[in-house]
């Protein structure tokens, strides 16, 4: 029986006239990498927010562990909520001490070049945080909320800004710790990073909760075939007559069409070939979390 982390019942938050979030709720259990998904200003970083104790809700509750919302929570919850802060004349190693410190960590060497070696910095341990690059500075600060060795890992936009080698990184970092069975927490509007690491996600729009599901079942059944032929016009106008398919797409005679899962590539080239056309073109795709989300959010 799966055990509950975070258990949100109806959070709303009000900044004066506007309001961020509204009745939000969700459930995270242990293991899960949950996706808090939406645009910019959907509520998203409000939510963590109030989870972590930065901001106080207007109204609703959550309960960490099953204990509540007491403060002792937050000692088993690392967390990155904005762009990294370090000293920039000091090392990597000198950084994590000081946060070591105020974490009022005992011994903490060890750990500090355990968590240096998983976000791979350590060869570069002793190098000033002035010269690292983006993606290392983001991977300094998931070492420095990793120093404690919570159980739950909450990141806000952890991939914002990084160009794709570091978007990579992070990524194949965030695979990393999940196997070691942490649970984690990622706010983010970056779709497809999300679909590659995520195995649940909530998404809000407008401060409300539209969805929450596992991710295969938002992709599931979203059937999508390519295809193509030297007389695309006639493809199109008889496509209509395809019961269970619709066109999505057209790209210069390549067609997207969105298929039940009852119509087979094979029906589909008989159909065609039984109008006097020969397809060119034909491959079975998945339609993609971010053209699933577009239709939700609609």
């Amino acid at each position: 029986m799966s055990e509950t982390i975070l258990e949100i019942k109806n959070l709303t938050k009000w900044y004066k006239d506007i309001r961020a979030i509204h009745e939000v709720s969700f459930s995270v259990q242990r293991g899960m990498v949950f996706g808090i998904l939406g645009p910019n200003g959907s509520g998203k970083t409000t939510t963590l927010g109030i989870l972590l104790g930065v901001l106080n809700a207007t109204s609703g509750s959550f309960s960490w562990f099953g204990n509540g919302e007491k403060d002792e929570n937050r000692k088993r919850i690392g967390a990155l909520l904005e762009t990294p802060n370090f000293f920039p004349y000091l090392s990597a190693t000198e950084n994590l001490r000081i946060v070591a410190a105020i974490k009022e960590m005992d011994d903490p060497e060890s750990r500090i070049d355990e968590v240096l070696k998983k976000v791979k910095l350590y060869t570069r341990k002793d190098s000033d945080f002035k010269t690292y690059s983006l993606g290392m500075k983001q991977r300094l600060a998931i070492a420095s909320a990793l120093l404690s060795d919570p159980e739950v890992l909450v990141l806000d936009e952890p991939t914002n800004g990084l160009d794709p080698q570091g978007i990579a990184e992070i990524r194949n970092l965030i695979n990393d710790i999940s196997k070691s069975g942490k649970t984690i927490l990622i706010a983010s509007h970056q779709l497809d990073e999300i679909e590659k690491v995520c195995t649940d996600v909530v998404i809000l729009k407008n401060g409300d909760v539209i969805r929450q599901s596992g991710i295969e079942s938002i992709v599931e059944g979203a059937k999508q075939m390519v295809i193509a032929a030297a007389d695309s016009s006639k493809m199109i106008s008889v496509l209509d007559q395809l019961e269970g398919a619709r066109l999505l797409e057209n790209n210069d005679g390549w067609c997207t069409i969105e298929v039940t899962d009852d119509l087979s590539p094979e029906d589909v080239n008989c159909f065609f070939f039984d109008k006097g056309l020969v397809l060119s073109e034909l491959r079975v795709t998945k339609k993609t979390l971010e053209a699933q989300f577009l239709e939700i959010t609609k």
